[in-house]
């Protein structure tokens, strides 16, 4: 069955972009912003969708310890996203809101 799939990429400086991109083009990906691609995968197996999807892009992608691809898809009609490769870093837009978040300081 076919699933609707977008991945955030940040493969860094030096990053195997040409792999990554001969990649998605394979999979007519559509570019959705920087560093953002949707297409459709038809897994071999639906209950192994993430297995299947990093397995491929090892195989056709240098992987390296800055590599940050995060994807995001539907399951049981939840939308959710999981790390591939690499992990969440800080916002960089902390400390720009207006929210208190109510702390205070002191015993």
């Amino acid at each position: 069955m076919k699933k609707a799939i977008w991945i955030s990429y940040d493969l860094g400086i030096g990053g195997d972009y040409d792999g990554l991109y001969r990649w998605l083009a394979n999979h007519e990906a559509v570019e959705c912003g920087d560093g953002v691609a949707f297409f459709n995968y038809v897994p071999n197996d639906s209950g192994r969708l993430l297995e299947e999807l990093k397995g491929e892009i090892e195989a056709n992608v240098r992987i390296n310890n800055k590599t940050r691809i995060y994807c995001i898809r539907k399951v049981e009609n939840k939308v959710k996203g999981t790390f591939l490769f690499g992990a969440r870093k800080g916002n960089p837009w902390e400390g720009y809101g207006d929210v208190d978040k109510g702390v205070e300081d002191g015993e």
